[in-house]
């Protein structure tokens, strides 16, 4: 089940991530976002990786489909595990960072609907029905061939049932009953969203902001493994 979790880096400065990092020998997987990513000019990654880690590059591509090709080319080539897309980019800019990415043993991920967003928020934009929404961009991913996709808990039982048991689950929006909310709108527990098929489980504050943050670590492996 380390092997499922996932910790997010959402810090200012590479000191302080990899002051986290050390603290945290049993988590194989780390998620580099904007923040981290640009504050290091992407010696997160490089890091990261000389310590025998994983990387999930979290940065959510979304441009003309070119531009996100040759984005995909530059993360595939730094050795990540995962990086994503956002879905809302269509089936060609899909397609291209697919293909950008085949020469690497590197998952390509496409984020359906962000977990901060609820109906109220779709309804701004225009759109309705979260689960439609969630249902329909899940598809178009899986048929453009990426590997997976970024998604709510809530939403997990709904894209194992339009795409199949093989196509990847990410989940952020993970909070053992014990952690705070946040920011957060669409939240599960670990054991609830591995029990309905989630593959990887993203955590951020719940282990970052913890008085111990390898003991909260702790404390969530045991929780995800009592799902085994």
């Amino acid at each position: 089940m380390r092997t499922k979790l996932i910790v997010a880096l959402d810090y200012p400065t590479w000191s302080e991530a990899e002051a986290l990092v050390q603290k945290l020998p049993e988590v194989k997987i780390f998620k580099v976002g904007l923040e981290l990513y640009l504050a290091s000019q992407g010696q997160a990654v490089s890091e990261l990786k000389k310590r025998g880690k994983e990387v999930f590059l979290d940065l959510k591509f979304h441009d003309i489909p070119h531009t996100v090709r040759q984005a995909a080319c530059q993360a595939a080539a730094q050795g990540v595990l995962m990086f994503n897309v956002h879905a809302w980019g269509g089936r060609e800019m899909m397609k291209e960072a697919v293909q950008a990415a085949q020469a690497q043993d590197t998952l390509v991920l496409a984020v359906t609907v962000l977990t901060s967003f609820n109906e109220a928020t779709l309804q701004e934009l225009g759109l309705k029905n979260i689960q439609k929404t969630v249902a329909n961009l899940a598809s178009l991913a899986q048929e453009t061939g990426l590997d997976g996709v970024v998604a709510s808990p809530q939403e997990i039982a709904l894209i194992r049932k339009t795409c199949g048991p093989d196509f990847k689950i990410v989940c952020p929006g993970i909070r053992p009953h014990w952690a705070a909310i946040n920011d957060q709108k669409r939240i599960m527990t670990p054991k609830e969203a591995l029990k309905l098929g989630a593959d990887y489980l993203v955590i951020g504050r719940p282990i970052t902001k913890a008085a111990d943050p390898r003991r909260a670590a702790l404390r969530i492996i045991k929780e995800m493994e009592e799902n085994e």
